[in-house]
This record gives structure tokens, C-alpha cells and sequence, in this order.
């Protein structure tokens, strides 16, 4: 099962989260962010050489609470998962560059 967020559904617990098999990413944000909106271009064009990568976006903000148990402070927080454990993380991303490096680092295979 994907875990896309929608900002109208609940999100997704941290334990289905920790459970995800393989490579995977979080992106913490929102909708309204100017620096989320500036990072979607840069996120699609390195996704696009890692197609196997689970991309899960999270609507972030106040009582949200995978956010906060994954300590993200600015927004957009790119969380770089294997088999549910954190790898890297970049935050407010400025290049396509630093997040195909990230992703390599859980999707070598690409």
C-alpha cells in the first residue's frame, strides 16, 4: 500500500513509515511553501532517474506529528530512507544535484 498523504486525510503513522521496504523518501512541506514549490522541479528531475524510489509527500505543519518525530524544522525536509531507516536528509534543497546524490545513497542500483 502507498503512502501518499493527501493535506485531508490523517498521516500516516511513524510505525508504517519505519515498515517500509526498499527506498524511499519523505518529503515534508506544504502546499502554500514557497520553498516546497521552488523544490518540485529539482525533486522530479532526480526522481526521474530513480523510478523504483518511493516518493511519499507529507503535508506538514501544526499538529502533525511525523514531522516532529522526524525532528523536521524547515520546510521542504527530504527524508532518505532504506527499508525504513533514515540514510540522509537534505533541507531546503537548492540543486537537482545534492538530492541525486541522496537518492544514489538508497537506490544505487540506478
Amino acid at each position: 500500500m502507498p503512502l501518499q498523504t493527501d493535506p485531508n486525510l490523517p498521516e500516516p503513522p511513524r510505525s508504517a513509515v519505519d515498515s517500509l521496504a526498499g527506498p524511499a523518501f519523505l518529503e515534508f512541506g506544504t502546499s502554500w511553501c514557497g520553498f516546497c514549490r521552488a523544490a518540485q522541479p529539482l525533486i522530479a528531475e532526480a526522481l526521474a532517474m530513480h523510478p523504483d524510489v518511493q516518493h511519499i509527500r507529507i503535508e506538514d505543519g501544526s499538529g502533525r506529528r511525523l514531522g516532529r518525530s522526524f525532528n523536521v524544522k524547515l520546510w521542504p525536509t527530504l527524508v532518505f530512507l532504506n527499508d525504513g531507516a533514515e540514510v540522509s536528509r537534505l533541507v531546503r534543497p537548492r540543486d537537482s544535484t545534492a538530492i541525486e546524490r541522496a537518492l544514489a545513497q538508497i537506490d544505487p542500483g540506478s
